[in-house]
Order: C-alpha cells, then sequence, then structure tokens
C-alpha cells in the first residue's frame, strides 16, 4: 500500500510532532524538514523509528514533550557539601548517605532539590 499526501500547517501554530508509546514514553521530532516513511512494521519520522504495535499516540504540540527522565545533577547542586544536604527516599522516608542503596533519591540543600540515582 502506498501512502502519499501533504499536511499544511500554519507555521506559527506547531514545532513538534509528538509521538507516546505503549509505555508512558513520549517523543517529538521538530517539524522543519520533518519526513515520515511508514512500512508495514514501522513508522519513521525523520531519525526516529516506531514500532507501529508499540505506537499509541501522536500529536503536534508546541513544546519538545520528549520524555528526557533524570537530568544530571545541576553544578550548584553538586558542588554543595555532603553536610548540608538531607537525603529521602521515593516514599518520603529521610535516609543517612549510609543507608543508601541503589535507587533513585530526593537531595535537598539549601538551595536546590533534585531527584539523584545511586549506582
Amino acid at each position: 500500500m502506498l501512502l502519499a499526501g501533504t499536511l499544511s500547517l500554519k507555521a506559527d501554530s506547531y514545532a513538534y510532532l509528538t509521538f507516546e508509546t505503549a509505555d508512558g514514553k513520549r517523543v517529538s521530532v521538530a517539524l522543519t524538514s520533518l519526513t515520515l516513511n511508514l512500512s508495514d512494521s514501522e513508522l519513521t519520522a525523520g531519525t526516529q523509528v516506531f514500532a507501529l504495535s508499540n505506537l499509541t499516540k501522536m500529536y503536534f504540540s508546541v513544546s519538545d514533550e520528549t520524555a528526557t527522565g533524570i537530568a544530571s545533577l545541576p553544578a550548584e547542586v553538586a558542588g554543595e557539601s555532603d553536610e548540608s544536604a538531607q537525603y529521602y527516599d521515593l516514599r518520603g522516608q529521610r535516609v543517612s548517605r549510609d543507608q543508601m542503596r541503589s535507587g533513585i533519591y530526593i537531595m535537598k540543600t539549601k538551595n536546590k532539590t533534585a531527584k539523584i540515582f545511586v549506582k
């Protein structure tokens, strides 16, 4: 089956085409020079490839909605001393650095709060 067509949008209306997969992840692809290719089992949007069986939703958006997960610790937080930081597990229980095992924690300092990942 051959799919061909043209899609016209106001240039200032939307900047991204956002795809959502069955696991809830979102990936936004800029509309600038966007090409879409459809095969029997995959949709290619720019450099992103999606299995059709895993694709649940696609929509136009004004901002990049790509889910990025946990970002790197900001330099101003990373530079603060360990003595000034308080750590909490995801249940909200305060933990000491000695109690921290592999996982995700919340680090709160005087100036910032950030999610951290302990390996």
